[in-house]
């Protein structure tokens, strides 16, 4: 009891803060910081024979679920699901052509929106395209987001034969009644189906997310659905909690905000959630993913090696993530850069032969520094003071200065000494505000989902 008070009054349940699954957080971009030409440079300076990441955006999706607040739109035929993808081939070729020669692909990963509405000949082309021009580098992995309501076997046995090697399902909630309040109704029955169709593949490897938050959640009711994931046996869970925001999300409005569970009930169906991933023999991944000990995710954690990106946690080690298709993000070396939002405006741009970036940020060397900060926080919730003297050449004088109010801030919940900074277990459910004490710029609260 003592430790929830001492959290209430550290402010976890009042304040909003990043995700920080980029830094600066994507709020923080610009319109004019990575102007087209910038970001031809960047592609330009990648070097022969190196390895990236490439994530394809689909933004098509047969229903709007009313919870999501990714970039998505609605269709009922095939049509603008087929013309896109044709749009997404043109902008891989461009890619293509404006890449060293050798370059190589670590992940390869299909999001949305629902990529699997692409039908089975696009998927084999889109994919085709990709590994004709980007060969996979050795150990990589090809990933797609997959809705249970929108796969069957052709499209499933079109993904295994690309070389898919991880497979993701939306699961969000097995409750009908939380389902139908958030416009996602999807069954344990029709889950299963597809995990089969997955599993009938050689697809070893398996992720799921579901939310914590939903409206009239209840820990039983939290308990009874992670029990029916458990069940599917998925390598690796992301366990969101439900972020809502309708000024950002105009869908969200469909969402009733008096069954919505206050902030210490959230970390109550978060704790309930955690102490059934880990007594079914999962590792505790960063803040908010579970994986199975020999999962890729755990034995990154083990080697420091864990890291972040807008997919969440990730054991990646590529340095550029390319983003390709509308609204997509790309990570560079010298900075962020977003394709256009709009699906009209990707569209011309590429057509164009135009790169169809939109906004994006310049790294400083501080923001540099910084954002291995927080990453090392979100990821091994420690900040070793030798690898930034090293690496990043802060004095220790310096980083006592940084971590000085902080300390001061959380006391107890966060330790800091010559060795670095850390936050022990009890002091983890602060983390992502924490993170945001070494976050050097201004922050619209209002814009960002709840910390806890």
């Amino acid at each position: 009891m003592e430790h929830l008070a001492q959290l209430t009054r550290l402010g976890l349940f009042d304040s909003r803060v990043p995700r920080y699954t980029s830094y600066p957080p994507s709020t923080q971009f610009k319109a004019a910081a990575t102007p087209p030409d910038t970001v031809e440079d960047w592609l330009a300076a990648i070097p022969a024979g190196d390895s990236v990441s490439l994530y394809i955006h689909v933004p098509f999706c047969r229903r709007l679920c009313w919870f999501c607040a990714c970039r998505t739109q609605g269709t009922q035929s095939d049509d603008p699901v087929r013309a896109y993808a044709e749009v997404l081939l043109t902008e891989i070729a461009m890619l293509r052509d404006r890449l060293a020669p050798g370059v190589t692909l670590s992940r390869l990963h299909w999001g949305g929106g629902t990529p699997t509405l692409m039908p089975p000949d696009m998927m084999r082309r889109v994919a085709g395209a990709v590994f004709d021009a980007f060969p996979l580098a050795p150990g990589a992995e090809f990933s797609v987001e997959i809705d249970p309501s929108e796969i069957d076997d052709a499209r499933m046995d079109a993904l295994a034969e690309a070389g898919l090697t991880r497979a993701s399902i939306g699961v969000q909630d097995f409750d009908p009644e939380i389902q139908k309040v958030i416009g996602r109704e999807q069954s344990f029955e029709l889950t299963a189906r597809a995990v089969e169709m997955i599993r009938a593949r050689g697809i070893e490897s398996l992720n799921a997310d579901i939310l914590f938050g939903l409206p009239h959640q209840t820990p039983e009711r939290m308990a009874a659905s992670v029990q029916k994931l458990l069940a599917l046996s998925p390598d690796r869970v992301a366990l969101y909690g439900y972020a809502h925001v309708p000024w950002v999300a105009k869908r969200q409005v469909m969402i009733p905000e008096d069954a919505l569970p206050d902030s210490t009930a959230r970390l109550r169906l978060f704790e309930v959630a955690e102490q059934l991933f880990l007594a079914d023999g999962y590792d505790a991944i960063g803040i908010d993913h579970f994986a199975r000990p020999g999962d890729g995710l755990a034995a990154a954690q083990k080697a420091g090696l864990l890291r972040r990106n807008f997919q969440g946690y990730t054991d990646d080690q590529a340095r550029t993530l390319i983003g390709v298709g509308a609204s997509s993000i790309s990570r560079y070396p010298q900075g962020y850069a977003q394709n256009a939002p709009a699906t009209g405006a990707h569209t011309a741009a590429i057509r164009e032969g135009r790169l169809s970036v939109s906004r994006g940020h310049l790294f400083s060397a501080e923001d540099i520094w910084r954002s291995r900060m927080i990453e090392a926080l979100m990821c091994d919730f420690e900040i070793r003071a030798e690898e930034f003297v090293r690496d990043h050449h802060l004095s220790p004088a310096a980083l006592h200065n940084l971590f000085a109010p902080v300390k001061a801030r959380f006391g107890d919940m966060v330790e800091a000494d010559e060795r670095g900074f850390r936050i022990p277990p009890h002091g983890r459910p602060l983390t992502r505000m924490v993170a945001h004490m070494f976050d050097a710029y201004e922050m619209e609260a209002r814009g960002h989902s709840p910390a806890m």
